[in-house]
């Protein structure tokens, strides 16, 4: 099964075709390949409200149920990745502090 016309759409940094399904574990928006692919670790279906679904393919539920194809994320297969951020957060500078506090 394929993702329906309606629910495809292009990424803005590579240009390929990509749907935005919510995912079963915190309903937040994830991009998928509209392309089904065999090597995916997802399985996505369109529910009964028309919007899409995703859920992972694990050791516990690694069959693809009716109704579901699977697919891989986009983050993973995007020719042009956004540039990670670091977890970290840079050091501050203390150059030019007043030593001081300020008075009026």
């Amino acid at each position: 099964m394929k993702p329906a016309r309606h629910h495809i759409t292009a990424c803005k940094r590579c240009r390929a075709p990509i749907c935005w399904a919510l995912t079963s574990a915190n309903g937040r928006r994830q991009p998928l390949d509209a392309e089904p692919t065999a090597e995916g670790n997802v399985a996505a279906m369109q529910g009964p409200d028309g919007l899409l679904y995703v859920r992972s393919v694990t050791v516990a539920r690694p069959e693809i149920r009716p109704g579901e194809w699977q697919a891989m994320p986009h983050h993973a297969t995007c020719s042009s990745p956004p540039p990670r951020r670091s977890a970290r957060t840079p050091e501050r500078s203390t150059v030019g502090v007043r030593p001081v506090p300020w008075q009026r």
